[in-house]
Order: structure tokens, then C-alpha cells, then sequence
């Protein structure tokens, strides 16, 4: 035990406490309207057109199911059951990875890519809207710049992260 009093937490600044407020309720409403989009146009919500867009860009549209995880920030046991449901679609079909007798790949299916090409021009226009013709393009290089700082300082290197396991 530590003789030494106990610190006070460093609580946030109005401003700060502001900001923070303004970006729980932007990001909150952003991925609501994302997925209503996405789930009204296309029928998928905004977690699984991200896995498609994901495969659509890797090489020969596969990817190992870890790498998948990784890339979209979720866990193994979330991905499993989105891709479960992605080839219940026919959008997705796992294969046996051939160097790596334990391991899968997701592949994204001719399907699949009509789907997502289907849904694309939907999607990005509701991107837009929300965010890229509401900014300046200063605006947009300090969005940018902030989020690449936050992302950077919470997924240090070594960090025990769910989708890294």
C-alpha cells in the first residue's frame, strides 16, 4: 500500500467537456444515418458493407479472416458471425488458406461485389453529404490530421486489443 495521498482525476475543461460532447453526438448520429442508409438501400448494415469494401480492395478480392478483423477493428467471434451471414447472402464464401492449414480466407463472390458496387454510389453520397460538403477543405485536412493522432495514441504499439488476439 502507498502512504501517498490519493491524486485528483484531471477532470475536462468546459471546453473540452464541450468538445467531447459534440463528438459523442456527431459520431453517434453519423453511424446511425450510415446504417439506416446502408440497411434502407441496401439491405446490410454499415458493419458488413465495410467488410465487403474491406475484400473488394485486397488482392484477388480474399483476405485472412484474422487480417479482416483486424482491419475492421473487431473481434474474431464478431467477424465469424458477420461473414456467416455475408455467405448465407452468397456475398462471401470462406476457403481454406493455403499456406496456413489452421487458417481462413474470406472471399469476396461475384455476388458479393455487385451487391457492393450496387450499394456504393448510395453510400458515398450519404458520406458526403454528412460530412465532406459540410467541411472546408481545411477542415477536412484538420478532420484528418485529428483522427490519425487519436487513432495512433489508442492502438499504441504492443496494445492488447480485441481483434489483435
Amino acid at each position: 500500500m502507498s502512504n501517498e495521498p490519493p491524486t485528483e482525476p484531471r477532470w475536462l475543461t468546459d471546453e473540452e467537456q464541450h468538445a467531447w460532447q459534440s463528438y459523442l453526438h456527431a459520431t453517434t448520429l453519423l453511424e446511425d444515418h450510415l446504417d439506416r442508409q446502408l440497411q434502407r438501400d441496401a439491405g446490410m448494415p454499415h458493419i458488413y458493407y465495410g467488410l465487403l469494401v474491406q475484400l473488394s480492395r485486397a488482392p484477388r478480392r480474399r483476405m485472412r479472416m484474422t487480417e479482416l478483423a483486424q482491419n475492421a477493428k473487431i473481434t474474431r467471434s464478431r467477424l465469424s458471425h458477420a461473414v456467416a451471414r455475408l455467405e448465407k447472402n452468397g456475398w462471401v464464401r470462406r476457403e481454406d488458406c493455403p499456406s496456413d492449414k489452421r487458417g481462413q480466407n474470406a472471399h469476396l463472390t461475384d455476388e458479393g461485389m455487385r451487391v457492393l458496387e450496387k450499394a456504393a454510389p448510395g453510400h458515398v453520397a450519404a458520406v458526403r453529404a454528412a460530412i465532406f460538403d459540410r467541411l472546408s477543405a481545411e477542415q477536412i485536412n484538420q478532420l484528418d490530421e485529428i483522427c490519425g493522432v487519436m487513432a495512433e495514441g489508442l492502438q499504441p504499439q504492443g496494445a492488447d486489443l480485441p481483434w489483435l488476439r
